[in-house]
């Protein structure tokens, strides 16, 4: 009798083991999600901590060799320059899909056009993040943290060997994970994947749910590691007049014609990098000596226009500087920006894209103090909005920037004219023709990669038409 008990509740056991891991209840699919978002939290928390170790390093190395003769500036040129050429040359060599930020590469490899090698990417972006960020190169730690992310997910579904729908869930909740622990902004991370890769995410309940659970997860881990404070901390600002709304559209028609600009001049100083190295290694990694060398200099000599932006976001919005002081900055960062994003160094653009915002929306804002005092009370409110608005013109993700901004911030009661300044740059940027900034870089990426196999085959050609002779 024991012995048909033990057997009954075994096969009912195996019964129900086998209904919980099948694709009816995609069960495996959220627990493989867990996991996920577990490991790309911890990775995203320790490259978050590998930048500050480095970038101390760096420092320490720069005040050890350095003496009332030899300026900081001038010490600092060889380090950074070193740090700089060894990540173009380790990104070169072993993962070129490394470069850059990363999240093209995740959406070309969602629509199946792109492989992702998991067992490169992963410590080359990883080590070449940390030695281009630590240089002073003016790059995101979010790119990053997204393919890190993205990767870990290609990496578990290997591992497991799920199919291929399941497959593309788990990469886009890794992608999503990834953002989330980046700038500790979990629904930033769902939206972004819902939101800005809508073209290649397959929607369904499992995967939209693997998605939540890996950017939960994600955020849980990386608030362990590193605590719960805001990314960015500014003031909290109270609910603007709403008289003044119409400033904050205005504020979004402009950054619908700065994001056009912007994302035309990236596509311009990708073209001119090429044009120099020719994907030529040598001459890449001399791009990367070259330009490490020069925000080396500036780390110390105006570290306003290098690192990430995000520890000028406080300053900026706070009022430390003059109205000449923020469109001096701000030329000059749109300058920095775009030879650190462009050229081929493995790091994001979120965050120097956000400090943009915050730098223009700031000026926007003092002159709209100037002219309306009566309704504008607080000039500080407009950088929080303009983090935002160039993000939504540039990335085309309008709620990903809403959301984004508020989580990083903690400025729940911005949320309005958030809405409004994102909403107005989107609008202008779609009407004069924009495109959103990944889908022009993946599509750059597959004409180069379609033209290099056309040069591959007529070489093959030539070659077989030269043995022939």
């Amino acid at each position: 009798m024991k012995i048909r008990i033990h057997l009954f509740l075994l096969s009912n056991f195996k019964r129900f083991i086998d209904r919980f891991f099948t694709r009816k209840s995609s069960a495996l699919l959220m627990w493989l999600s867990v996991i996920i978002g577990t490991l790309a939290g911890g990775a995203a928390a320790l490259f978050d901590q590998g930048i500050i170790w480095i970038s101390e390093m760096r420092l320490l190395l720069i005040a050890t060799y350095s003496d009332s003769e030899i300026p900081l500036w001038l010490v600092a040129i060889p380090i950074s320059s070193a740090m700089a050429g060894l990540a173009f040359y380790i990104t070169h060599r072993f993962a070129p899909e490394a470069g850059g930020s990363g999240i093209p590469e995740i959406e070309g490899a969602m629509e199946g056009m792109r492989p992702v090698r998991w067992k490169r990417v992963l410590p080359v972006k990883f080590v070449g993040g940390l030695l281009a960020l630590g240089s002073g190169m003016a790059l995101g730690r979010e790119g990053p943290s997204v393919q890190l992310g993205a990767n870990i997910g290609r990496m578990i579904s290997d591992v497991f060997k799920v199919d291929k729908l399941d497959a593309q869930a788990l990469l886009a909740a890794g992608a999503a994970g990834g953002l989330a622990a980046a700038f500790n902004a979990p629904l930033a991370g769902i939206m972004f994947v819902i939101e800005e890769m809508r073209s290649q995410f397959n929607y369904s309940l499992s995967s939209t749910k693997s998605v939540f659970l890996s950017a939960v997860m994600a955020t849980i881990v990386m608030r362990l590691l590193s605590g719960q404070q805001a990314v960015v901390e500014v003031t909290h600002y109270s609910h603007p007049d709403l008289m003044s709304l119409w400033l904050y559209l205005l504020l979004g028609f402009c950054f619908g014609v700065i994001g056009i600009l912007f994302n035309k001049m990236v596509l311009a100083t990708l073209d001119m990098y090429l044009f120099i190295h020719k994907n030529q290694r040598w001459r890449f990694v001399a791009i990367g000596l070259f330009l490490g060398a020069g925000f080396g200099a500036l780390s110390v000599l105006a570290p306003e226009l290098a690192f990430s932006g995000l520890d000028l976001i406080p300053e900026v919005s706070g009022g430390h500087f003059l109205a000449g002081t923020l469109m001096v900055i701000f030329l000059f960062r749109v300058l920095t920006s775009l030879l650190s994003f462009s050229s081929g160094a493995p790091g994001g653009v979120f965050a120097p894209t956000l400090a943009l915002g915050t730098l223009f929306g700031m000026l926007f804002g003092l002159a709209a103090h100037a002219l309306f005092p009566e309704i504008v009370t607080e000039a500080g409110t407009f950088a929080i909005a303009g983090m935002g608005g160039l993000f939504a013109a540039t990335v085309r993700a309008p709620i990903t920037g809403i959301l984004l901004v508020i989580e990083m911030t903690s400025n729940y009661e911005m949320i309005l004219p958030l809405i409004v300044t994102c909403l107005g740059a989107t609008m202008v940027a779609q009407s004069l023709g924009g495109r959103p900034i990944y889908t022009q870089l993946l599509e750059r990426t597959m004409r180069l990669s379609m033209r290099q196999k056309r040069q591959e085959i007529r070489n093959k050609a030539m070659h077989r038409l030269g043995k022939d002779k």
